[in-house]
């Protein structure tokens, strides 16, 4: 059969596993197993000696030993005042900004994704604070819920990233090289953010309520020594990986291990918030890890049916330029992102495209955070788009309603993503110097 045949057949299989409720991680087994059992008449016992070796090196890889490490820091974190915190640290500083507090919601997740590295908790445990609070003092619903949407999605970019994580074992790149590379394309889309704020409140003024009483000196300093714990946690765990001391596996260790100080000096760490938190984390990580897994069971089965090969000559006929080529993909992305979330697009996409991606002349490194900016557009894109759901049930507005306030954001990370296209020293400067 053509691999064209067999990759397109492959993917059409996998969402339809996913529209019948099947497990991402059992959907990608399925189809492994079915397509070296059918197309190549590999025996049972055959696919079983091929996999064993797979499910050795995935499950006991230890850069993913970063993963369970980092998702129990942001289950802690959600399970505490961090939230209250931040929005009250960021409020005095915002006051000065054109929107003024509407900028917690960029600042906040900001700060909170480079704590957790997940989209879902930076959006869950920002919005149930700014959500309500900026709705009750008068500011836009579009504005609000809109920068919630898509600030929130900072969790897959800005490190600790677990998409990133995902991606670098399974490209077999640095993941501290990847950390690094995310670093000024989250910072340049929390500036658009931003930006674009600023410009709505300056030019249509009454999307912010009126002016207050400025906060003086005082209430700044009270600002920021509600802050000073965060910005120490996230200066410890990031300093530790960029100064090559230690691995992200050994900083995501010493971020755990800090949190829980942090928790006991404020605290809020109660027996409850440690056994929920672990059980949560244990969950999530199991779930990461098994897609892991059969990520690259189906990574080798498309190898051995000559799949990427075959796609890469396929494009390669059609003479695309490079530029071309990104755009294709991107299309390509945002059209699966419609229906899957990060880690599921990151791992079914993969083996297909890296190979193209190596051909084309790009860097992986640099790859890593076009893909990662791609995956985050599908958190705010209809109908499958989690950072949706959750605002959905913080807010009970409709989906549809937050989508379209998205909307605005979901642009100004597709100018994110054109200006490392054209200019991708943006992602490969500081990891370059490290």
């Amino acid at each position: 059969m053509d691999p064209i045949v067999i990759a397109l057949a492959s993917f059409l299989l996998i969402l339809l596993f996913l529209g019948m409720g099947v497990w991402v991680f059992a959907g990608l087994l399925l189809v492994s197993v079915t397509s070296l059992y059918f197309l190549l008449d590999m025996s049972l016992q055959r696919i079983g000696v091929v996999m064993t070796p797979l499910i050795i090196r995935s499950a006991t890889s230890w850069e993913a030993s970063a993963i369970p490490l980092f998702i129990w820091m942001g289950e802690i974190m959600l399970r505490t005042d961090i939230s209250r915190r931040l929005f009250e640290g960021l409020s005095p500083f915002a006051h000065y900004l054109p929107g003024r507090l509407l900028h917690t919601n960029v600042l906040g997740s900001t700060l909170f994704a480079a704590i957790c590295g997940s989209s879902a908790a930076t959006t869950a445990t920002v919005g149930k604070i700014t959500a309500g609070e900026l709705e009750s003092r008068g500011y836009s619903k579009a504005l609000n819920y809109g920068s919630l949407a898509g600030a929130g999605s900072f969790g897959l970019l800005i490190p600790p990233s677990i998409v990133m994580i995902v991606y670098g074992v399974l490209a077999e790149v640095s993941i501290s090289k990847l950390f690094a590379a995310g670093v000024v394309p989250g910072l340049l889309m929390a500036a658009l953010y931003s930006g674009y704020i600023g410009a709505v409140a300056l030019i249509r003024p009454n999307m912010v309520p009126k002016d207050v009483t400025s906060p003086g000196l005082k209430e700044l300093w009270r600002g920021a020594v509600k802050l000073f714990p965060l910005i120490v946690l996230i200066a410890v765990v990031l300093g530790l990986i960029y100064s090559g001391l230690v691995t992200p596996s050994e900083a995501a260790a010493v971020g755990v291990a800090a949190t829980l100080v942090l928790t006991v000096l404020t605290r809020q760490l109660t027996w409850k918030v440690f056994t929920e938190s672990l059980r949560a984390s244990v969950y999530t990580s199991t779930m990461i890890i098994a897609i892991l897994i059969t990520a690259s069971f189906l990574s080798t089965a498309m190898a051995y049916l000559h799949v990427p090969q075959e796609v890469a000559k396929f494009i390669a006929g059609m003479e695309l330029s490079p530029y071309g080529l990104i755009a294709v993909l991107a299309v390509f992305f945002i059209c699966i992102g419609m229906f899957l979330e990060g880690i599921s697009i990151t791992v079914m996409s993969l083996p297909i495209t890296l190979p193209l991606i190596l051909a084309a002349g790009f860097d992986p490194i640099w790859f890593g955070v076009f893909l990662v900016i791609m995956t985050e557009l599908a958190q705010i894109t209809p109908p499958v788009g989690f950072n949706l759901f959750i605002l959905q049930g913080l807010t009970g507005t409709s989906i549809l309603k937050v989508a379209l306030y998205a909307f605005p954001f979901f642009v100004l990370m597709c100018v994110a993503a054109a200006i490392i296209v054209f200019f991708p020293e943006v992602a490969l400067w500081l990891p370059n110097k490290l």
